[in-house]
């Protein structure tokens, strides 16, 4: 199984969720890779301090990254896709169109995961249509704000995470 992460710059949202997957779930889902890219990628760049020091508090690591940019290659190469807000949303199904059935925002994603109906990862693009409005937030980029706010996003990124990836480790045991 393998989740793509998408924010902008890809140093300091999508590499949270990136890295807190594979701490949640790296052991425990047997094959499973999570991965992160940029829309518009500091490409080669570390993962900013602040993201990294949050990470560590989060118990994760935050060592040996380097961004990149996202393609259409990346795009259509992961099994679910999930996005910080619509506008990456946008960008990835401009650069994979045919992953409109696997691409989600995080509160998206972590909404419909929540919902007990919603099984496996083919349920989410299946209860998509029962989303309102109000439950679509975008995770806000932090980048030039206090390290307070990297906390804030931080946590709201693993907050949301949690239901998705309860969801992966349910759809593993199905296959």
């Amino acid at each position: 199984m393998h989740i793509l992460f998408v924010c902008t710059g890809n140093i300091c949202r999508s590499p949270i969720a990136e890295r807190l997957a594979v701490a949640y779930c790296g052991g425990q889902i047997p094959g499973f890779i999570a991965t992160s890219a940029g829309t518009r990628a500091v490409v080669g760049h570390a993962i900013h301090q602040d993201a990294a020091r949050v990470l560590e508090e989060l118990g994760a690591n935050a060592s040996d990254f380097a961004a990149r940019l996202l393609t259409h290659k990346i795009a259509s190469s992961a099994d679910l896709v999930i996005t910080m807000t619509r506008e990456h949303r946008d960008v990835v199904l401009e650069a994979a169109p045919r992953q409109i059935h696997r691409t989600f925002t995080l509160s998206e994603a972590a909404y419909l995961a929540a919902d007990p109906s919603v099984l496996t990862l083919g349920d989410l693009a299946e209860h998509r249509p029962l989303m309102t409005a109000g439950k679509m937030t975008d995770i806000p980029d932090p980048i030039g704000q206090s390290p307070a706010v990297f906390a804030t996003v931080g946590s709201q990124i693993d907050a949301l995470l949690r239901p998705i990836l309860a969801l992966c480790k349910r759809s593993t045991k199905d296959v």
